[in-house]
């Protein structure tokens, strides 16, 4: 019997009819685990309210939730909260811990301050740390940037985003997971009958609703764009939510090009998103390597992204996708003229890239990684 517990800031929820749910994509990873663990024990916070259309059930009874109060946030309110709540839960997480053979920390996260220095003093449990932000953010917040510290200085494994020269030797490159085996395939299925009518084009973003996002960006490199090229797109397919979704919607009505909003979506209609979707547009400052990029390019949908941390590891300029030069308007602008461009035969050529760079980010791909360097 191999036996993990997880401990996260994911959100879990209770639906009316007494279901467990968890953000979708973090719970799907965990469910595919299951394939080299027999237990997982995720302890992860429990909040009130009605659950987002993207949470998700645990796939087996082999998986065992255990709340942890539901803190975080930006204020200075949040961050004591979180501070007020930190004898609790490294109480509960001692105690999950010693029911286990392996543990995976989740960072950076709020309640990482004390539990990473708390596991790193006190416990002497085989596991790792999961480093899912910008590996080499060069301001982060003082929080991210304390757990980064004590990652590179200490002994055990920590997955991170990219390859990079100077990392420590504990640090190892991993591809964040997001695909099944037979979402790959599927892919595959798309992208040999995907088409590119110049005149009938279809963009989406997918993330969340805020300013960091980079939303308001991307509406504003549309809006530069001439009259011709405007044209030539039908619809931008906008997937979140978010506190600044009314004023997206408003502002998005005065560019003369038709914008979908649909919210929060469970993962197969995201998929469907991309499958109907020629490029997906993310002009963010501030990521890891988001998983939506890989599931995107997955379905055929050219990527159209910053270059920022480990992006342009896995995004080629103008070979498999386009990175902005400038994350602001103008260089969103500069890249769909670009891809605007595009010949259907050039677009075909970019969308067949490697299937092999694809099948780095499934599940099955990970596990192995797992099983081969970690454990």
């Amino acid at each position: 019997m191999r036996s993990l517990t997880i401990i996260s800031h994911t959100e879990h929820f209770i639906e009316s009819d007494g279901t467990l749910v968890g953000l979708g994509s973090t719970v799907t990873e965990i469910n595919h685990l299951l394939d080299i663990f027999d237990t997982i024990t995720h302890v992860a916070m429990l909040h009130k309210g009605e659950p987002p259309s993207n949470a998700l059930p645990y796939s087996s009874e082999r998986i065992k939730f255990v709340a942890l109060p539901a803190v975080g946030g930006q204020t200075l309110a949040d961050k004591l909260r979180i501070l007020n709540n930190s004898l609790k839960i490294i109480k509960i997480v001692k105690v999950e811990l010693e029911k286990s053979d392996w543990f995976q920390f989740r960072a950076p996260t709020g309640i990482g301050v004390f539990i990473i220095p708390y596991v790193i003093l006190f416990q002497n449990k085989m596991g790792w740390f999961k480093y899912a932000g910008n590996w080499r953010q060069k301001n982060p917040p003082i929080a991210s940037r304390f757990q980064r510290w004590l990652l590179k200085n200490q002994k055990r494994p920590v997955t991170i985003n990219g390859l990079w020269h100077d990392q420590p030797k504990q640090c190892l490159s991993f591809e964040n997971p997001c695909l099944t085996d037979v979402e790959l395939s599927q892919g595959q299925t798309v992208i040999a009958n995907k088409h590119f009518d110049k005149n009938d084009i279809h963009l989406c973003f997918v993330g969340r609703l805020e300013e960091a996002k980079g939303l308001s960006i991307l509406i504003e490199g549309i809006n530069l764009l001439n009259e011709i090229e405007k044209r030539q797109i039908k619809t931008i397919h906008i997937v979140g939510d978010g506190p600044l979704k009314d004023y997206y919607i408003q502002q998005s009505k005065k560019i003369g090009v038709q914008f979908k909003f649909y919210g929060l979506l469970a993962r197969s209609e995201v998929h469907d998103i991309y499958k109907q979707s020629h490029a997906i547009v993310l002009p963010s400052a501030s990521e890891g390597f988001p998983k939506v990029i890989a599931e995107a390019m997955n379905y055929g949908c050219i990527p159209i992204v910053s270059n920022v941390s480990a992006i342009s590891h896995y995004v080629l300029h103008k070979q498999n996708g386009y990175l902005l030069n400038s994350i602001n308007a103008e260089g969103v602008h500069q890249a769909l003229k670009q891809f605007l461009k595009l010949t259907p035969q050039a677009y075909l050529q970019i969308i067949g890239s490697k299937e092999n760079d694809r099948k780095r980010f499934t599940y099955n791909y990970y596990n192995k990684r797992i099983v081969n360097d970690i454990l």
